[in-house]
């Protein structure tokens, strides 16, 4: 249900967008990364966060760390980590699957700034297999998703 619900999400608002189904497992960045054949930057991880009373979702870089102190400066409080049960009520996507599209009803969605450093990155696709290949900014433009500054990078980047 939930890559059904992706692929009908993407084929009415981006019919150009192929869905990406791996071999293996994409659940973790890691996973993603090496199935893909990318950097796990690359991976386009979506949290499911509550942020005071309200459920937003992030996008970010898939080795990004959310940075406790932006996110509640940006997003005017201290967010706190969906657990699985809750994610899928609120995206019906399982976790491993968890991404923008195809979602049963409208949430706040953000972008960090981070994505920007790829010219193409990988969100999921509603299932433990799938994803999208997509620019950050239609990314961002298509899912009218407000950029935000929230994560820290690791070290080595």
């Amino acid at each position: 249900m939930s890559y059904d619900s992706v692929r009908d999400d993407l084929a009415r608002r981006a019919p150009d967008l192929t869905i990406i189904e791996a071999e293996q497992s994409t659940a973790t960045v890691i996973e993603a990364a090496q199935a893909l054949g990318v950097v796990p930057g690359q991976i386009a991880k979506t949290l499911a966060l509550r942020v005071n009373e309200r459920v937003v979702l992030l996008v970010a870089r898939g080795d990004a760390r959310l940075d406790n102190q932006k996110t509640k400066a940006a997003l005017g409080g201290k967010p706190r980590m969906l657990d699985a049960e809750q994610t899928l009520a609120a995206t019906g996507h399982p976790v491993g699957g968890v991404c923008p599209f195809g979602l049963p009803a409208p949430l706040p969605i953000y972008c960090d700034i981070s994505l920007r450093a790829f010219a193409t990155v990988f969100p999921a696709a509603g299932s433990l297999n799938t994803s999208v290949e997509i620019a950050p900014d239609r990314l961002a433009a298509l899912l009218d998703a407000q950029w935000v500054d929230v994560c820290s990078l690791p070290a080595h980047s």
